[in-house]
């Protein structure tokens, strides 16, 4: 007989509740959070004991880790997919624990993904240099506003950054002013050390991932996001397909239609933050530097808006990771936008043009116009001479107004 395990798990407890694979609760307890107290409810059923549902908490590392170091079959449940029975009148921990066991014996527990461990914490420290470049980059802007407030000049970020908490005080002739200046340079300098600490440790077990070089060939894409890229997917495998990773990326819309018609929204903030935000940032960059991702954004910013635009130019590169990572095949953008060239093709041209028709300089548009077809020659010669095309609206003028 098959017995499942359902943990409610809490700050300082957790809740077990043990079920047959008939239905019928076994038995429930509620411990501190201590794996050897947890292992001491599950001992008397170890030998018929299938499966175990963790409920994935903020402190789920311990738990999950610990059984599956001691051969138990363990499955992460997602609890922002469950939906609760809605005409359960009384809910408690021992019912939310039975509920996860009830589950899991039914086939029809939502599961989440279990990080490899020795991975995650470079994973996690890689977060943590996030937060921690958010915060400096928060005093450094405290003391451009600070400096900017009391003499009317700007301070670049680059200068900000080689402050040191002697020279900072140097730049105000209050004393309240130049204690505070000092302070912020002070910290700065703790935040810059702690960061590149961090980026050295990180960069020492990305480089042994094979993903990480080949991220680094998409446009926008740098060493930072590319160990972001690389740690947050982890295994690549574990997405079907380039729309379910764009998804878990958020960038892909939520929504709910029927008929055509709008029924409301989808959870947005299903999938990793992270990723959204790594994928938003080499948009930002490709749009600005590649000619073809430019080109992709500004069509796509006329139809809707930037920020909708910018996204769209996210998921085509979270699509396009995905295939990078699955394949491990260099980066082509013609494969990311079907008809363009690269950059280097579209330099090479012009230099090859020269040299076979032993011009000094290209074509120019004179004689570009003088291939055109007979239709578009047609066309240019009526605007040139004043005339409408036909189908063409007359324009509105402020004669026919009467004003």
């Amino acid at each position: 007989m098959k017995v499942m395990a359902g943990m409610d798990l809490h700050s300082n407890n957790v809740m077990i509740g043990l079920m047959d694979q008939d239905g019928r609760r076994l038995g429930h307890k509620k411990v501190p959070c201590d794996l050897a107290q947890v292992e001491a409810v599950l001992q008397p059923y170890r030998a018929q004991l299938d499966t175990i549902a963790v409920e994935s908490t903020f402190n789920w590392y311990w738990l999950v880790d610990g059984l599956r170091a001691r051969q138990y079959k363990v499955v992460l449940a997602n609890p922002a997919a469950m939906q609760p029975y809605a005409g359960c009148k009384h809910a408690d921990d021992k019912s939310d624990a039975y509920f996860l066991a009830e589950l899991l014996r039914l086939g029809v527990l939502p599961t989440g993904y279990i990080y490899d461990p020795k991975l995650r914490p470079i994973r996690d420290l890689l977060r943590r240099r996030m937060s921690l470049v958010q915060q400096r980059t928060a005093l450094m802007l405290s003391v451009q506003s600070l400096h900017q407030r009391m003499t009317g000049q700007s301070l670049s970020r680059q200068q900000v950054g080689v402050l040191t908490p002697e020279t900072v005080q140097t730049l105000f002739t209050q004393k309240a002013d130049q204690l505070t200046a000092g302070q912020q340079a002070e910290l700065i300098g703790h935040y810059t050390e702690s960061i590149t600490k961090i980026e050295r440790a990180v960069a020492q077990e990305a480089k042994k991932l094979p993903s990480y070089q080949r991220l680094t060939q998409l446009p926008g894409v740098g060493v930072v996001l590319g160990w972001t890229i690389t740690l947050e997917t982890g295994p690549v495998e574990r997405f079907a397909s380039a729309g379910d990773y764009a998804s878990y990326c958020r960038c892909v819309k939520a929504g709910r239609y029927s008929n055509g018609k709008g029924k409301g929204e989808n959870n947005s903030r299903c999938g990793n933050k992270y990723l959204a935000w790594a994928f938003v940032e080499a948009a930002q960059y490709a749009r600005r530097y590649y000619p073809s991702c430019q080109k992709f954004f500004d069509r796509k910013a006329a139809q809707v808006n930037g920020a909708l635009a910018t996204k769209a130019l996210a998921c085509k590169l979270s699509k396009a990771a995905w295939h990078l990572m699955r394949d491990g095949q260099p980066f082509e953008m013609g494969r990311m936008f079907p008809g363009t060239q690269t950059a280097d093709e579209l330099a090479q041209k012009p230099t090859q043009r020269c040299r076979k028709s032993g011009n000094p300089e290209p074509e120019s548009d004179n004689k570009r116009k003088e291939i055109q077809p007979a239709p578009v020659k047609a066309c240019v010669a009526k605007k040139r001479a004043g005339q409408p095309r036909r189908g063409a609206v007359e324009p509105f003028s402020r004669a026919d107004s009467g004003a």
